[in-house]
């Protein structure tokens, strides 16, 4: 029995010698429940519904809350109000052009909004606004990489991942008010 299971399974193993190790955790929060998952160089994804993403060959998957404790006392220290700036470590996985508006979307500040418009500009490409939107649109770490925190230049909310009514929650608790896009800047709205 053993030999047939190391036989049939020849290419499993040899696979899984060289397969990436994520570690994955569901937890209920404000925003609902929430899947969060980190490989050893950091955060990968945390989604709303807690429902897996797609596996890919070469990763091993195993359900660990205590490798994504700390990624959870963040989480929970930011929806208490007590943290405005993540520090934990990102493994974002995408497209050059992904990780720039993705890396743009971390520096908008906590508190605070900017529209596609502005991050288009900020990674150089001005009229790829709606490019920028899927680029939001498939941010692997939300609230995190915060997406939330762009809106249309008309003001209105726009589309976003957890719902409308999440975004809402979550520009409400981080108390955001609208940036003004000065060229490349984002500047504060006079008070």
């Amino acid at each position: 029995m053993l030999v047939f299971l190391l036989g049939a399974s020849f290419a499993t193993i040899s696979c899984m010698r060289h397969a990436e190790t994520l570690y994955y955790s569901r937890i209920d929060s404000p925003a609902g429940k929430l899947l969060l998952g980190a490989s050893e160089r950091g955060l990968r994804f945390l989604q709303f519904g807690g429902e897996l993403p797609r596996r890919r060959k070469n990763e091993l998957w195993i359900e660990s809350p205590q490798m994504l404790r700390p990624y959870q006392e963040q989480l929970n220290a930011y929806f208490r109000g007590e943290l405005r700036e993540f520090t934990c470590r990102l493994d974002l996985e995408g497209t050059e052009f992904q990780k720039k508006c993705w890396n743009a979307l971390l520096r908008i500040p906590y508190g605070k909004t900017c529209s596609y418009g502005d991050i288009a500009r900020q990674v150089g490409r001005p009229r790829s606004f709606r490019a920028v939107g899927q680029a939001n649109h498939n941010n692997p770490i939300a609230i995190i990489v915060p997406c939330h925190r762009v809106i249309n230049s008309s003001g209105t909310l726009g589309g976003y991942g957890g719902g409308l009514e999440v975004k809402q929650m979550l520009l409400t608790l981080e108390n955001s008010q609208p940036l003004k896009s000065q060229g490349d800047l984002l500047i504060s709205p006079p008070v």
